[in-house]
């Protein structure tokens, strides 16, 4: 009989009809469905399990990165390091040749993306509103066009992720120091060569390296270019202006004694290196330098110039020395020093990016301007701002967010190292580089032998007036750049 059951399963037997009242609950259940069940929290297990929950949040607004305003000079002269219109005539410069010309390290297919998805924008008519609004909100911005013409004043906006670049080294460091240099410091030098001709040398010097040598140290900037970037002179370049040991960016040589001396005198003071040629004079008006740090707070405005006299002083009993604001009074030997500054972004995890142009050349200048005047140190920089590390590191602080006010956590990007020296790092490394400079192309007033021409040499017409170099940061500049611009993307 059991047998029979499981081959032979008995018919099903007639289904009965529902009772009344179920058939009129189904009945109104179709008219007006019950309402969505409530989701519980996403809970994540550690056995890939995932509870369903509420959708997660929305992409957060980009940190965007202003660039200068247009200036009404390149309006009707070119762009430095571009050729000048034998015509005369006003040059139409447009949006994305500025952004490239601003951005000229970064690969122009890069920026092209940027304007193809849309993510430039211009500032629109904001000039009546109230000025405790700041202008990096979206909604005051209207997008731009490659091809849309700059106007002086026009300020771009456009994501900070414009100048991100794949980090390929570990440390920007020099080799092992020897009292002579062999080859591979050698061929190291030759690596950091960004621009030679017949007057003048230009370096992207790494940090931690020495720029003049003495007695203890043998592997400073002066002594492996004298070694190294001679190019069979007799003599090898000369230091036109000096960077600090920690800090790093463009450094400049001028190979024969006529150039090192009118730049020499150019970096010193421009009326020292003005001449009876109108042409030259114009290119060193044009000379900038301009710095890029990232320090600890942000100033109260977004812009403006700092005029802090300093001064120097002893400490260690003898064996060392400090810079610090000089007296009022001006009775302690200050000299007089002049920056200009501008807030490149809104503050991320209590820092913020600074853009800085010195406009004389003093020892310790932007450093104890930004840690002095300013009163945001620049992170890396414990014998200005060691105090403001101490309180940065472990003081318990809540970040948020510039546009929505909601708070945030600063995360990692994904396949990106911790490297020593970022922002992350219990020690950071000091983040100041010269990132841009734009002097005068000395090589097309001067001769090979020495001789001076006023409007440039015969051969030279077609080359430009003034040069424009820029330099990548060091790794741990580019790591913290990165992880500072991640939380919003």
């Amino acid at each position: 009989m059991l047998l029979l059951r499981r081959f032979f399963p008995p018919s099903p037997s007639p289904p009965h009809p529902p009772p009344p009242f179920l058939a009129t609950l189904r009945f109104l259940s179709r008219l007006s469905p019950p309402p969505p069940a409530l989701v519980e929290p996403v809970i994540r297990v550690s056995n890939n399990v995932a509870y369903l929950g509420v959708p997660k949040e929305g992409p957060k607004p980009r940190q965007l990165l202003s660039l200068p305003p247009f200036p009404s000079s390149l309006a009707t002269k070119p762009l430095p390091g571009r050729k000048r219109n034998p015509t005369n005539s006003p040059r139409r410069v447009t949006a994305i040749s500025w952004v490239k010309h601003y951005f000229s390290d970064i690969p122009q297919e890069v920026v092209q993306s940027h304007f193809n998805k849309g993510l430039v924008y211009v500032e629109g008519s904001t000039r009546d509103d109230p000025p405790e609004k700041s202008h990096y909100q979206v909604d005051k911005l209207i997008q731009i066009k490659h091809n849309h013409a700059m106007e002086p004043g026009m300020k771009i906006h456009l994501p900070i992720s414009v100048a991100e670049t794949k980090i390929a080294k570990r440390y920007d460091t020099i080799p092992t120091a020897t009292l002579h240099p062999n080859a591979d410091e050698i061929e190291y030098m030759r690596r950091l060569v960004i621009h030679k001709d017949s007057a003048i040398i230009v370096l992207n010097k790494p940090p931690k390296v020495p720029v003049k040598g003495h007695l203890p140290v043998h592997n400073s900037m002066d002594v492996l270019a004298a070694a190294a970037l001679s190019y069979g002179n007799e003599q090898g370049p000369k230091l036109v202006h000096r960077l600090d040991r920690e800090s790093s960016g463009l450094l400049l040589m001028g190979r024969t004694r006529e150039s090192f001396g009118r730049l020499h005198w150019l970096f010193t003071s421009i009326n020292l290196a003005k001449s009876s040629s109108q042409t030259w004079n114009d290119a060193c008006e044009a000379t900038v330098q301009r710095y890029w740090a990232l320090v600890i707070g942000t100033p109260q405005e977004r812009e403006g110039v700092i005029s802090a006299p300093l001064s120097k002083v002893i400490i260690d009993d003898g064996k060392g020395e400090m810079v610090i604001l000089a007296h009022p009074s001006g009775i302690d030997g200050s000299q007089e020093a002049v920056t200009e500054y501008r807030v490149l972004g809104p503050t991320i995890n209590g820092c913020s990016w600074l853009e800085l142009r010195p406009l004389t050349g003093r020892k310790h200048q932007l450093r104890v301007h930004c840690a002095e005047a300013l009163g945001t140190p620049i992170v890396g920089d414990y014998k200005y701002g060691w105090f403001v590390h101490q309180r940065w590191k472990h003081m318990p602080r809540a970040d948020y967010e510039p546009w929505s006010g909601a708070p945030y956590k600063l995360r990692r990007p994904e396949g990106l190292e911790v490297q020593k020296g970022s922002v992350l790092s219990k020690v950071p490394l000091l983040h100041l580089h010269c990132r841009e400079m734009v002097i005068p192309n000395i090589a097309k007033f001067l001769s090979s032998s020495g001789e001076w021409h006023d409007e440039g040499n015969p051969w030279s017409k077609d080359k430009p007036d003034l040069l424009r170099f820029v330099a990548p940061m060091p790794s741990h500049m580019k790591i913290s750049w990165n992880v500072m611009s991640s939380y919003l993307v």
